[in-house]
């Protein structure tokens, strides 16, 4: 039978990570009417800015405006199989900063770094801190989020 660890990563335990790292990921998404009109109507945003392209056509943006919520969880999602793959627990999103807006047909990169690295309450996880930055397509940073994380430690969980 295969190990569940074959699943996930094997170099995204909490021992491969240490403050100060800085970490690029290769993936981006655009954003499309999918993503930003399905969550904006789905959580109740009411801001017609971001699912009225009729009211937008004669606004300074042009645009339908993504909604902030989609822009920093994509951010999040992109920052995840290096960053987050092995966690058993995601314990706080801090510090969320939204910086520039994000519209239709932008694609959203993202970089990390390691901000903080502890023991947990138990021998098996560690405890990381991520800080995950979010990039349109002109390197323009959109976003910001803190982001901490329950990670298994390879020592446990890893194949020996």
């Amino acid at each position: 039978m295969d190990k569940l660890s074959s699943l996930t990563g094997t170099a995204n335990y909490f021992e491969d990570f240490a403050v100060g790292d800085a970490i690029r990921h290769q993936r981006g998404k655009t954003i499309t009417p999918l993503e930003n009109v399905l969550i904006t109507n789905m959580v109740m945003n009411t801001a017609q800015g971001h699912f009225n392209e009729h009211h937008m056509a004669n606004s300074p943006f042009r645009k339908i405006l993504s909604y902030g919520g989609v822009n920093f969880s994509m951010v999040l999602g992109l920052a995840s199989q290096d960053c987050c793959e092995n966690a058993l627990a995601e314990l706080r999103l801090d510090n969320i900063r939204l910086t520039k807006s994000v519209t239709h047909g932008d694609t959203l990169y993202a970089c990390s770094e390691v901000l903080e690295k502890r023991d947990a309450d138990r021998e098996d996880a560690g405890i990381v801190v991520f800080k995950h930055y979010g990039y349109n397509q002109h390197d323009e940073l959109v976003a910001e989020v803190e982001r901490t994380v329950l990670l298994k430690r390879k020592s446990h969980w890893g194949d020996r």
